[in-house]
């Protein structure tokens, strides 16, 4: 596998497997887009912000013992500050900002004024109600049963019940009630946090930035876990095998990559028309195979009426000869001997309810012949009739 699967990587494979191909195999660079510069933009304004606030929190290294993030990056801080100013954070945020993928001045425009408007009103809430962040923007690396993972998480804060509280910011212009508690995304960052720290996650937050509305939810139990650990699993098995067949939808609107996704390329000059008489011929074809199965069917049927009225299962023709052929096929309903299967405890014996397991049941010596006489009697023969054509016996002339 190409390294640990983030978030973005695991939702980008489940997508499309041939756009993960190029971005993460090829390494073919995505089109800049206007919305993803301003979410970059405003998380590491946001960094900027917050950074100085944090109070690290006990981390696991190594696998044993415990230590602090001072520590373990090498001396102690000199303990949590106060923000930047709303001077210096405006400032910061003209130092970080980008033209890169807006289609118009005028969308720039509006991004930059949005922008501006939502960092005024997060600085405020910050400084009236300041979080208690243990990490900003941190990076971690876990293994999940097997499945190296990654994630960079925008924040971890410490709540008033002692444990931890990852915060993903959101610039999106709504959150459903319940995303929190359905978010894959908040499920890996918990996995995360939890082989990462000592102290237990008690929260799970997607903080909308337009409305400063946090939308919350309970980590998840192990249970609950196991289908992304599942999905995960999938993601990690087809990237190993270099499954990478494209999967279209209405997320093709929107990728840059259609003019070398064999869905959508296509072919100009004489090998362009070649496919295009091929692909005339096809629809000829396969016209001429509907007219030629209905007419097949036809013939069949007037065949066994003719073969039934004459009582015969043979049939030469001038060339060959058409043999009726028989097949059967057996049904069981077991709800009327179930009772019966149960007293004579024969049931433990039926390893299913399907024609050949009921098949072999019956052919089972171990069995009362009675109780198997009755589960026969709940069996239904279905005959089908067919044609094989055979050469003719003396070997046609």
């Amino acid at each position: 596998m190409a390294g640990p699967l983030s978030y973005s990587s695991y939702r980008t494979y489940q997508e499309c497997p041939l756009r993960w191909k190029f971005l993460y195999v090829d390494r073919r660079p995505e089109a800049p887009k206007g919305y993803f510069t301003f979410g970059r933009v405003i998380h590491a304004v946001l960094e900027e912000l917050v950074r100085p606030l944090v109070e690290p929190a006990a981390r696991r290294y190594g696998g044993q013992g415990q230590t602090t993030l001072d520590a373990w990056k090498g001396g102690p801080p000199a303990g949590p500050r106060a923000p930047p100013s709303l001077e210096e954070m405006l400032a910061a945020y003209d130092r970080n900002w980008s033209s890169e993928g807006y289609g118009s001045p005028d969308e720039e425009a509006r991004y930059r004024t949005l922008g501006r408007e939502l960092l005024v009103r997060f600085h405020e809430h910050l400084v009236r109600v300041p979080p208690h962040p243990v990490a900003v923007e941190e990076h971690l690396e876990a293994e999940w049963e097997g499945i190296p993972i990654h994630g960079y998480i925008d924040r971890i804060d410490r709540v008033d019940s002692g444990g931890l509280e990852i915060v993903d910011y959101k610039t999106s212009r709504e959150l459903a009630p319940d995303e929190a508690r359905s978010s894959d995304q908040l499920a890996l960052y918990q996995v995360l946090v939890e082989r990462n720290y000592h102290e237990p996650v008690h929260g799970l937050t997607l903080l909308h930035l337009r409305s400063l509305r946090p939308v919350r939810a309970l980590p998840r139990s192990p249970p609950a876990l196991e289908p992304l650990h599942a999905r995960l699993g999938e993601v990690a098995d087809g990237i190993r095998e270099q499954a990478y067949e494209p999967t279209p939808g209405r997320h093709c609107a929107r990728c840059e990559f259609q003019s070398i996704c064999p869905e959508f390329r296509t072919v100009a000059g004489p090998d362009g028309e070649r496919l295009a008489a091929l692909v005339d011929r096809f629809q000829r074809l396969r016209e001429e195979e509907g007219r030629l199965e209905g007419e097949l069917a036809e013939t069949a049927a007037s065949l066994h009426r003719a073969a039934e009225e004459l009582g015969v299962h043979r049939v030469p023709g001038s060339r060959t000869v058409a043999v009726r052929r028989r097949e059967i096929a057996w049904q069981y309903t077991l709800d009327a001997v179930r009772p019966l299967l149960e007293s004579s405890g024969a049931a433990a014996r039926l390893a299913g309810e399907g024609p050949e397991e009921v098949r072999k049941f019956l052919r089972d010596p171990k069995v009362p012949a009675a109780v198997r006489r009755k589960v026969a009697e709940t069996g239904s023969r279905r005959v089908r009739w067919y044609w094989e054509l055979a050469p003719p016996e003396n070997g046609g002339s």
